[in-house]
């Protein structure tokens, strides 16, 4: 397996990529709009709103907590997780600034 060489590339790129594969499953995104919506600390319930099982839904949710999108807080025997809303505004700012980057028409091309 060759090496991937992400030295060679901006700290923002390689962070802006980790986060585009944090949302590169829609399993993962449907987790995110549920802590979202619930705008609070979730634990068990993660499991029983989605149609997956728990180891499932727990590899789910250590790619989100390994991209800086989610936190987890330990509550006895289980975890409790939420937005980090401090990379989940650069997120936010990487994502965006790379779609308005592009300006649609002034690219003549295919």
């Amino acid at each position: 397996m060759g090496i991937s060489k992400l030295e060679e590339f901006t700290v923002r790129d390689n962070r802006l990529a980790k986060y585009a594969k944090a949302l590169s499953h829609p399993a993962r995104v449907a987790i995110l709009r549920l802590l979202i919506e619930k705008q609070a600390c979730v634990c068990g319930d993660i499991v029983d709103e989605l149609p997956l099982s728990q180891s499932t839904v727990s590899q789910h949710l250590k790619e989100l907590k390994e991209a800086g999108l989610i936190k987890g807080d330990i509550e006895g025997v289980r975890i409790c997780y939420c937005i980090d809303e401090v990379a989940w505004e650069q997120a936010n700012t990487y994502i965006n600034s790379l779609f308005e980057s592009y300006t649609a028409g002034k690219i003549k091309c295919c």
